[in-house]
């Protein structure tokens, strides 16, 4: 039982970062973008080479061991890109024009240090009422905007909590290391979400409570992921199958993969400048590579 715990703690820690987002967005005066862009760049990298080099083949020897060879491997692929639909779906309920990756504009962070509720006068990118339109309309317009954001990324996190908690309960060390990564790309999430809502209402409490609350879909989902897995899947003893825990690694790959390259990459572009997007993806693949030399060691 000690390592469901383990596991859901790290998922856990990785759903909190959305409410780190949010705070990092009313305390710092400045945005790092080029922090943003590494970050996230880190977060990328570790998220593809684990999912490549460790979970895509941690699937296949479970699966190979339960169907023999080349059946085995035929599941195991067939799970990954399993994996890949599964998140293209999901990815297909976030609104383009409110996607929690997008760079934020420097102004876009001055009203959140004062004590006004509403975006500076003729900003681009979060446009005041128009002609006939009232302040209490527009700001309805803001609220929901960061309420969809944060629905969004609710749904969103849901294959994400279930890849930190099944990658943290077959090896910790390995669910340390996406938890990691997870947690670092959910920061402009939560940032996301803090922006309209604070525009909308004036009020920090509120927009943080919506930028947490979103996170904490992560361990929500792994933990009703887990129960319903026991029970559906379970024997006597309760514990889930080899076999399903490799079509489950298969799945989490391609999940990880998809969010890497659809998410993770063009959002480090868009924040950085030069090479930091490519510093980033390199360091998070060496780090990711050490550490797992390490752990075998």
């Amino acid at each position: 039982m000690t390592e469901v715990w383990t596991a859901l703690g790290l998922t856990t820690f990785a759903g909190l970062a959305t409410g780190i987002g949010s705070v990092i967005a009313f305390a710092a005066r400045r945005t790092n973008y080029r922090f943003l862009s590494v970050s996230t760049g880190f977060s990328a990298g570790v998220m593809l080479y684990v999912s490549f080099v460790e979970i895509f083949f941690k699937g296949s020897g479970v699966l190979v061991e339960c169907y023999g060879d080349p059946a085995g491997h035929w599941i195991n692929v067939a799970s990954f890109f399993g994996g890949v639909l599964f998140i293209g779906v999901i990815d297909q309920l976030i609104p383009s024009s409110e996607n929690p990756h997008e760079t934020h504009a420097e102004f876009e962070f001055v009203p959140l240090h004062g004590s006004a509720g509403s975006p500076p006068i003729g900003a681009p990118a979060v446009e005041g009422p128009g002609p006939g339109q009232s302040t209490d309309l527009h700001k309805g317009r803001l609220m929901r905007m960061g309420l969809f954001t944060a629905l969004a990324i609710t749904v969103h996190n849901l294959p994400e909590g279930l890849a930190t908690f099944l990658a943290a309960l077959k090896d910790p060390g390995l669910g340390l290391a996406i938890a990691t990564a997870i947690a670092l790309h959910n920061i402009p999430e939560g940032i996301s979400v803090s922006v309209p809502i604070f525009y909308a209402t004036g009020k920090r409490r509120k927009a943080f409570f919506y930028s947490f609350l979103s996170g904490m879909a992560e361990p929500v989902a792994a933990a009703a992921a887990y129960l319903a897995l026991r029970v559906f899947t379970g024997g006597a003893s309760g514990a889930i199958p080899e076999q399903f825990m490799g079509i489950l690694f298969g799945g989490v790959a391609g999940v990880m993969v998809y969010i890497s390259l659809d998410e993770l990459l063009p959002a480090s572009r868009a924040y950085g400048k030069g090479h930091d997007s490519l510093f980033g993806l390199i360091s998070g693949m060496a780090i990711m590579a050490l550490s797992l030399l390490l752990m075998k060691g």
